[in-house]
């Protein structure tokens, strides 16, 4: 261990870290004196090590002695060091916690959450905001600070489950194996499931040693630390986005059937649906409008990210990173050209239908002449 360092070991020192040139590796006087400061009542520890052949290790020996000497803001040259003091490397750069993983479905839509935190109330956690849309739900043995800095999932210590009232669900923290029995949970509450269940998977990942309060990445965000409300965020955001594509899938089978019919119309000239299937098409498209802005509230922000600019950032960038307005834009101006054929179509029943009571009026008219005429016959043939 190292007790002390005299007056002169200072000034050799003060001289090499302003001019490291000057201090030759092959001087035996710079050896010596390095051996000196090495040297402890215990010689089976070592303070600092110099290789003499190689000249590119005096800058590894020059942050060396930086490092060790700025170690002790309040060293007193006379007090005892311990070895492990000074060779100790610094754990200040945390290392990356393991990957959450965050698992998005929709298989229904609709689900009545008041049921669902009746059963599972041991489960459920205080809402923090004035959203009514969803429910969050937490599973397993997990602390629940909210001070600055602590995380809720680091590893597998715990799971999060957000259900929202227009069908999505978000996991975090949930193994491929078990996501069946949580989804087993929503699905007694659940109306109007669907016969194919749309799923997408995400990431999230915690480094406290993060520059910046958050970094996005190719299908993962990273943060200083996840808590309750960034998973009420990031869950609000993948649950609209899984949402949006189911009923965007259902608008693009709208327009490939009104594709159909248009080519139909264009190689025979006819028009052969029935009324009754035309208003199904107008339900359909109008209910899948109404769902997109009224149920997902694709465009109101979260109170969460209202509340806090970290939240906000990160409802700003997941939106962006989902393309959510871009999406509804493609979906709006879909639905625009599917509303464009119906009203085109029903131009043509209402025509048809017209042209129907046209020529029934005709055809009365028609045999209301002839009755005249026969009666007309009758009438002169009894004269005669």
């Amino acid at each position: 261990m190292l007790r002390s360092l005299d007056t002169s070991h200072i000034t050799l020192l003060r001289s090499f870290l302003l001019s490291p040139s000057s201090f030759s590796c092959h001087s035996s006087f710079g050896l010596k004196t390095i051996t000196s400061l090495s040297q402890s009542k215990s010689k089976s520890h070592s303070f600092l090590s110099l290789c003499p052949t190689q000249e590119n290790a005096l800058p590894h020996f020059r942050s060396s002695v930086i490092r060790c000497v700025s170690s002790f803001p309040t060293l007193h040259w006379n007090h005892a060091v311990s070895c492990s003091q000074v060779d100790a490397p610094a754990h200040d750069q945390d290392t990356t916690k393991p990957a959450i993983p965050v698992r998005a479905f929709f298989f229904s839509t609709s689900v009545d959450l008041k049921s669902l935190v009746e059963q599972n109330k041991p489960n459920f956690v205080t809402p923090s905001s004035r959203m009514t849309n969803y429910v969050v739900l937490k599973f397993g043995n997990l602390a629940d600070s909210k001070a600055p800095g602590s995380s809720f999932l680091n590893g597998t210590n715990g799971s999060y489950m957000i259900v929202f009232q227009y069908g999505s669900i978000v996991l975090f923290n949930v193994c491929e194996h078990q996501v069946d029995a949580y989804l087993k949970i929503v699905r007694k509450h659940a109306s109007g499931l669907l016969p194919d269940m749309r799923k997408d998977e995400y990431e999230v990942r915690e480094q406290s040693a993060l520059s910046t309060w958050m970094q996005g990445g190719l299908d993962y965000i990273m943060l200083q630390y996840l808590d309750v409300d960034g998973i009420r965020t990031i869950g609000s955001v993948l649950g609209q986005s899984i949402a949006l594509d189911y009923y965007g899938r259902q608008v693009d089978g709208m327009v490939a059937e009104f594709t159909d019919i248009n080519r139909e119309m264009e190689a025979t000239g006819k028009f052969k649906m029935q009324r009754k299937k035309l208003f199904q098409l107008v339900g359909k498209a109008n209910s899948n409008l109404a769902d997109v802005i009224l149920k997902l509230g694709l465009f109101e922000r979260s109170d969460i990210a209202w509340k806090d600019a970290k939240y906000g950032q990160i409802w700003e960038y997941l939106r962006d990173e989902f393309e959510l307005t871009q999406r509804f834009a493609s979906l709006d101006f879909k639905l625009k050209f599917v509303e464009h054929n119906i009203r085109f179509l029903q131009e043509i029943l209402q025509n048809r239908k017209s042209d129907f009571l046209e020529w029934l009026i005709i055809a009365l008219i028609g045999a209301e002449i002839l009755l005249s005429l026969y009666d007309i016959v009758q009438r002169s043939a009894m004269n005669l």
